[in-house]
């Protein structure tokens, strides 16, 4: 049985590393995976299980552009460490567009959780930002990116970009999504977009996979006997191996092509979505 539940691990992992970096709802499809290939384990692990995985996810980011994430140097001496400042000025981008969502996110976590995590939900918002993606697109045709290169992002654009991403806070939205689809509406080019929600991230997931932890293992008293850790750990280090792949793929795709394809894959799940809903629940 711990066979089973390991390759389980392993194929949700996998969902969880492709899903949070394309612009189509990780939680709309963890929750679609739960349904049909659920682990038998307690309700806090798989809990836990959905947040941790994200930690593999975005060690894959950090790895990927550790060099351009890194904001020190060794000097060409080769004695001491010197500071990148485009790095630095990078990460005080990232930090003001992390605000807006950070402190939103703090403060309606147990009403999101009880109101918002559910199929109609997921399905409306993928659906709708499927829509807006589509058009957004058609519009992005006919005009020319202010920005295209992440250094040239301002703070002020940063922080609008963030706003932007406060929409991730609704499930089936996409935080990739949210925060791509808003920088493409400020000008910012689909590589460099992309790039960026990459960069955000790192803190915001970061943030929220610890605050949960947190409150599962404070708050709710939840424990976990050997075997949920295994499964825990399996379906992290799919979920990073995975992320890995993922993002090298997209940022190669969004080079040569549009999100509009995102944008009718989001469309089509959020139908069987509801369909789903009405037909067996």
């Amino acid at each position: 049985m711990l066979f089973v539940e390991i390759c389980k691990a392993i194929f949700i992992g996998v969902i969880q590393g492709i899903t949070e970096w394309l612009p189509v709802s990780s939680t709309g499809h963890m929750i679609i995976a739960n349904e049909f290939v659920k682990l038998n384990i307690s309700d806090g692990a798989w809990e836990i299980f959905e947040v941790v995985t994200q930690l593999g996810s975005i060690l894959a980011v950090i790895i990927l552009f550790f060099d351009k994430l890194n904001p020190f140097k060794k000097n060409k001496g080769g004695i001491g460490i010197g500071v990148k400042k485009e790095t630095v000025s990078l990460w005080i981008k990232v930090i003001i567009a992390v605000i807006p969502a950070g402190v939103l996110g703090v403060l309606l976590d147990d009403f999101l959780d009880a109101h918002f995590y559910n199929f109609i939900t997921v399905a409306i918002a993928l659906i709708v930002y499927g829509i807006l993606f589509i058009v957004i697109e058609k519009i992005n045709k006919k005009r020319k990116f202010k920005y295209n290169d992440i250094g040239g992002i301002n703070k002020r654009t940063s922080f609008e970009i963030g706003c932007f991403q406060v929409l991730s806070l609704i499930p089936g939205t996409s935080r990739s999504g949210s925060t791509i689809l808003g920088a493409s509406v400020l000008g910012v080019s689909r590589p460099v977009a992309a790039e960026f929600s990459f960069f955000l991230a790192i803190p915001v997931m970061a943030g929220a996979t610890l605050l949960k932890v947190a409150k599962a293992f404070l708050i709710d008293d939840i424990s976990l006997n050997a075997q949920e850790i295994l499964i825990i750990f399996v379906g992290t280090l799919t979920a990073f191996l995975v992320s890995l792949a993922v993002i090298k793929l997209l940022m190669d795709f969004v080079k040569k092509h549009t999100f509009s394809a995102f944008g009718w894959y989001r469309i089509a799940f959020g139908i069987i979505l509801l369909a789903y809903y009405f037909i067996f629940k």
